[in-house]
């Protein structure tokens, strides 16, 4: 099983990864239409990339009513179909690590599902920020991502309690 490992002290925020992402899964150049984001946490002046982790007990796949997410046979990736998805958002709610996006315009959820097993993003990602590993045992990089996650959600709440 393939994985997508994440090095936020490696990323500088250029998102070429983005650009990479939604060019090859929406045939447009455009970060809003991207499976994987990169988050900027303004207090710390770091960027940090956000994307899916294919759980192994998914709580996306666990909360969909209608089935519309599986896991890859041949990738292990957690894929979405948006010819099943009915929009609820709840897989968007249950994701603990904010990975799944919802495109407003289209009215389609959509996440990442590692491009088949060669995603483009980390083609792109000339700081090595991003990277696939086979080895599941990589606690390091857990453990950034972990930390990452948790600074991007307190980054968020701070927003929130920010008067516009």
């Amino acid at each position: 099983m393939s994985k997508l490992f994440f090095s936020p002290d490696l990323c500088t925020g250029c998102r070429a990864c983005e650009l990479a992402c939604s060019f090859t899964c929406e045939g447009i150049f455009s970060p809003a239409r991207s499976r994987i984001r990169i988050v900027r946490i303004d207090c710390d002046g770091v960027d940090i990339p956000v994307g899916c982790e294919h759980c192994e007990d998914a709580p996306c796949r666990a909360v969909c009513p209608v089935r519309a997410i599986s896991r890859d046979a041949f990738t292990g990736a957690m894929t979405l179909d948006t010819t099943i998805c009915i929009g609820c958002k709840q897989c968007m709610v249950a994701c603990p690590f904010g990975a799944i996006s919802f495109d407003s315009e289209r009215r389609i959820l959509y996440k990442c599902d590692l491009c088949h097993g060669d995603p483009e993003c980390v083609k792109w990602c000339f700081t090595e920020a991003l990277k696939i590993a086979t080895e599941e045992d990589d606690y390091s990089a857990r453990k950034r991502r972990r930390h990452a996650v948790r600074m991007a959600r307190a980054a968020s709440e701070t927003r929130k309690l920010i008067p516009s």
